[in-house]
């Protein structure tokens, strides 16, 4: 057995070598090996604020999509009907203003009017000479014939627009249904207003052309007849 002091010795050299091999192993540990502490509360933290940060974006992508998609609503709203019938219509309306300014010998006037029915169909013009009322009755017979032939010029026009204003309406009805925007539908419904307006004027045109005939035609008549009972008069009184 190894005596007591030796022992102290050795355990003493031991207890010195120790701390030194310690520091050596600590200090020569690499730094990827070394402990790595984190914090719970602070992780925690992190992710929520993240989330919060994603959340924010996510938000403002959606108001962008909104504005962007109001915006190309706006833009359709605004986008003009590529057909116009405007033209058109106004071109029909001036073809039968015109047969209406074409009429033949008593003119769409009051003061016209009432001038040649004073010449041609009261008052003296059926009391003159013999060669005087031949010559009214004449011009009241060429009125008659004048104002059937105007109202039938303008019934012709008049059927003559019905197949443009039927190609206009087909494009525009077919228009309203594929408008894209409040505008364009706005434009075709108000350019359908504007061809019924035509068809209307053209109608106004129709009945003042075949009720201008039928009045001129209904004044000869009242003409012939005062004329007759002038006629009468005058034989009595010679016999």
């Amino acid at each position: 057995m190894m005596n007591t002091p030796f022992l102290r010795r050795a355990f003493l050299a031991g207890v010195l070598a120790t701390p030194s091999a310690l520091l050596v192993t600590v200090t020569t540990t690499p730094a990827s090996a070394q402990m790595i502490v984190k914090d719970p509360t602070n992780y925690a933290q992190n992710v929520l604020q993240a989330a919060r940060a994603l959340q924010q974006i996510n938000n403002q992508i959606t108001q962008i999509q909104q504005q962007a998609t109001s915006l190309i609503n706006e833009g359709r709203n605004l986008a003009s009907l590529p057909f116009s019938s405007l033209q058109q219509l106004q071109q029909q309306v001036q073809r039968t203003q015109q047969l209406l300014g074409e009429a033949q010998r008593i003119a769409y006037d009051v003061q016209d009017v009432q001038q040649v029915f004073q010449g041609r169909y009261r008052g003296a013009a059926l009391s003159g000479t013999h060669a005087e009322m031949v010559a009214n009755a004449n011009a009241r017979w060429q009125d008659s014939v004048g104002a059937f032939e105007d109202a039938l010029r303008v019934q012709a026009g008049v059927v003559g627009n019905i197949d443009g204003a039927r190609t206009a309406m087909d494009r525009l009805v077919s228009s309203s249904q594929s408008a894209t925007g409040a505008l364009q539908a706005a434009q075709a419904g108000n350019q359908l207003l504007a061809l019924q307006s035509q068809q209307l004027a053209d109608l106004a045109a129709l009945v003042a052309a075949q009720g201008r005939a039928d009045a001129l035609e209904s004044a000869r008549t009242a003409a012939i007849e005062a004329e007759s009972r002038e006629r009468f008069r005058r034989f009595r009184d010679r016999n």
